[in-house]
């Protein structure tokens, strides 16, 4: 949850154009806007001029039941409009929303190639809260990743399970952290200073299928933090009022929340990779977590927290950890590594605008 930068880099006489069409982009804060800003930044380092079409571009009406995010209208011409004006050599839809979908209608309508990414368990999400089957939205959202020249996932384990899904053409696009925001730190505690030790401390979104009642609702000693918004937000503040909750927090008061904490603990059975968990590590503080896709991926059997599936055992036994462990477990994770695994997944026209361009005469 850093605080976010404009999806957009600057338009620059280089040599690859690359269009990436998103539903999740700022103000809402996860951990899909942080990869996807990152990765512009990262883009732009390796040269590369980037679009990012994104819903502040659109009219927009929040997501019922989750009023912080907003979903465009009307997106189908303009999508097509955008994408004409800017002549990408490779499209990637990171998204399954209305400009996802409308990006993805454009491509097929004009045989053009394009790339998708899968972030996020939107199936699992809407039975959670709509007890709609899971089988009928991974149908549809296998449908809408069919046609991509591939398909971009976090983790060798998510790859595994979709594939077993009947999704085709997945290629790995891992995930990194930002190690000189988050690191070991001695700051003093600006919010909560009389914080009783140990700290418990989730970030992310506050909502049902990320499982936070699970790691409340357990008797620990010490202090239990929840950084971060949502729509249990207001329900959790109720039902445990011993619970600390700063709201959300960005870059050096976030980076001061995960270093001054003993414990990360993830409990979510449902994430597709967990970038806090790098960023918890990079800051030195060890995690608890369920053995599930996400910290199995990212901890394994590093000495860098403990996975069990008791939470309550899994949280006590992660004190013993060692800080300088999890932040060297960490420094394993380089955005310009996963940014290079991004442009070797993309499908990028053999002859595509930019190389015309190459190849056109001087004006005189």
């Amino acid at each position: 949850m850093q605080k976010e930068i404009p999806l957009t880099a600057p338009k620059l006489p280089l040599s690859i154009r690359i269009a990436i069409v998103t539903d999740a982009a700022p103000p809402q804060v996860n951990g899909v806007v942080r990869t996807l800003t990152q990765l512009g930044k990262e883009l732009e380092k390796l040269g590369a001029q980037v679009m990012y079409i994104t819903p502040d571009l659109f009219r927009t009406i929040p997501l019922p039941t989750y009023k912080e995010i907003r979903i465009a209208l009307g997106a189908k011409r303009r999508v097509a409009q955008l994408l004409e004006g800017f002549a990408p050599d490779a499209i990637h839809i990171a998204t399954e929303g209305p400009l996802g979908l409308a990006a993805r209608g454009y491509c097929l309508k004009n045989d053009r190639a394009f790339t998708t990414s899968f972030h996020t368990r939107f199936p699992e999400y809407l039975h959670a809260r709509f007890r709609v089957p899971e089988k009928w939205t991974y149908a549809l959202i296998r449908r809408f990743h069919a046609p991509a020249t591939a398909v971009m996932a976090a983790t060798p384990l998510l790859i595994q399970e979709l594939e077993g899904r009947g999704f085709n053409n997945i290629r790995l696009w891992s995930r990194g952290v930002d190690t000189d925001i988050f690191k070991p730190q001695l700051v003093p505690e600006k919010r909560q200073p009389n914080s009783k030790h140990p700290i418990w401390l989730y970030v992310g979104r506050v909502a049902v299928e990320k499982n936070i009642d699970a790691f409340l609702e357990l008797d620990l000693p010490g202090t239990k933090r929840i950084v971060g918004e949502g729509p249990r937000l207001d329900f959790l503040k109720k039902k445990f009022p011993k619970t600390e909750f700063p709201g959300a927090l960005f870059s050096d008061e976030l980076a001061a929340a995960y270093a001054n904490a003993d414990c990360f603990v993830f409990p979510s059975k449902t994430d597709t990779f967990g970038l806090v968990l790098i960023e918890a590590l990079a800051s030195g503080t060890p995690v608890a977590a369920y053995p599930v896709q996400g910290p199995l991926d990212v901890i394994g059997d590093a000495p860098v927290g403990h996975l069990d599936p008791d939470l309550k055992t899994a949280c006590l036994a992660a004190l013993d950890t060692d800080a300088d462990a999890c932040r060297a477990h960490a420094m394993k994770f380089s955005w310009e590594a996963c940014t290079r695994q991004f442009l070797s997944n993309l499908s990028i026209e053999a002859e595509g605008p930019a190389q015309a361009r190459e190849k056109s005469p001087p004006h005189p």
